[in-house]
Formats: structure tokens, C-alpha cells, sequence
């Protein structure tokens, strides 16, 4: 089942990333109860061998993904959303908000999850002095994370993931990094990009509807 690859996957991250002096790993998936909370949610919404289109976002941040193990879910959504209680404070962040109101938008997770998955160009995020660190913000990261990110990408299409079209959360660097990485290994046949959840949620809040119909609007035009 699709469940137990992504959780093998998540589970089996390396810990050993060669990063820049004063750049940490966030590496939540050795906690035990990280490993729970992945193990119920995939096991919830994955439990099949049904294809899906696939998000990429950027790399996990400190207080969704790094805590949760889970793509643009923290903690208040994990409960609230999905239905699966967890012992981690319930702080919400707001990537997390964006992305579920538009699964909501969507039909909610059950559905929304039956056709898409969501994972990271570098599915282990990045800190510097205790704030959450793009991987593209360092350009020595960026070339250090090249090759794991490679690995990853095609680790998770090998699962029979869509490859017509793979959406691209953020439409800059990360953006741009992704097509070099697509020119290169010929991963989908087209790079859709969406704007980051961060970029809505901090700087166009008044166009939030707005940005969740474009959301909308691109993900159901497969």
C-alpha cells in the first residue's frame, strides 16, 4: 500500500546531510510520537495503491512539519482537521491554515487526499539560530541538498505518482529550482507553480479567498 512506502520513506531519511557550518536538520521522524502521528494519518488517508498528483513544497518548518512529520499540518489541524489527537502544544501555523482551508475548499482531506500528496523538494527542513532556513537561502545548502533531493523526487514517483503535472509550491526560487531539477532528470511532463501558503497568509491576507480559488481552479484542472 501507498501508506506503508510513504512511511518506510519518511522513517529511513538520512541523518548525516553534509549541511553548512551553523545550519541544523530538522529531523523530527526519529521521535516516537512523530512516528505516530505519521503512521495514523498515512495509514488514514493512503491506504491503497490508488495514483495521485503530487506537492512540493519547500522544506519543513519548525512549527508545522517539524513538529508533526507531515506536510503543512501542525498540530491544531492534525486534531481539528483530520481527527487525530496528538500530545504537541496546539499552535497553529500558517501555511497549515492556508492549505486546509483550501482541502476544505476542496472537499476536505478524505478527498483531497485521495487524489493529491504533499511532500518537499527536501523533505528534512533546515534551522540558522533557531528560525526556519529555506533550503535555496543558502546557496552552498542548495548545492549540498541537490543530490538528496534528486533521490527523494524519485523515490516518490517510482510509488506510481501522476507525472503529467506536479505542482510546485512557491513560485520563486523554489520554483526555479525544481524546473532545473525537472530539465535535468525528466521527472514530470509539466511543472504547475502555486504561490507559498507564507507568501498568501503574511502579505495578500485580504486576497486569501482569492488565492485559495487559484488553488482551486489549477489543482482541478488535471
Amino acid at each position: 500500500m501507498l501508506a506503508q512506502q510513504i512511511l518506510d520513506f519518511l522513517f529511513h531519511l538520512p541523518f548525516n546531510l553534509k549541511v553548512p557550518k551553523g545550519v541544523q536538520v530538522l529531523q523530527p521522524y526519529a521521535d516516537a510520537e512523530v512516528q505516530q502521528a505519521c503512521t495514523l494519518f498515512y495509514r488514514r488517508y493512503f491506504s491503497d495503491n490508488n495514483s495521485r498528483s503530487l506537492l512540493l513544497g519547500i522544506n519543513p518548518g519548525r512549527l508545522g512539519a517539524g513538529i508533526t512529520g507531515i506536510p503543512f499540518t501542525d498540530p491544531v489541524q492534525l486534531k481539528q482537521s483530520c481527527g487525530i489527537d496528538n500530545p504537541w502544544k496546539q499552535q497553529e501555523e500558517l501555511s497549515a491554515r492556508f492549505i486546509y482551508e483550501m482541502i476544505h475548499e476542496l472537499g476536505g482531506p478524505s478527498l483531497f487526499y485521495n487524489r493529491f500528496y504533499i511532500s518537499s523538494v527536501s523533505p528534512l527542513g533546515f534551522l540558522k539560530e533557531g528560525k526556519n532556513l529555506n533550503y535555496y537561502d543558502d546557496p552552498l545548502l542548495m548545492r549540498r541538498i541537490e543530490p538528496f533531493a534528486v533521490r527523494c523526487i524519485r523515490t516518490q514517483i517510482e510509488w506510481g505518482l501522476n507525472r503529467d503535472a506536479c505542482f510546485c509550491i512557491g513560485e520563486g526560487d523554489n520554483f526555479r529550482f525544481l524546473q532545473r531539477l525537472n530539465q535535468q532528470h525528466g521527472f514530470f511532463r509539466e511543472l504547475v507553480s502555486l504561490p507559498h501558503p507564507r507568501y498568501v497568509m503574511q502579505y495578500k491576507l485580504r486576497q486569501k479567498t482569492d488565492f485559495i480559488q487559484l488553488y482551486k481552479k489549477r489543482l482541478s484542472a488535471l
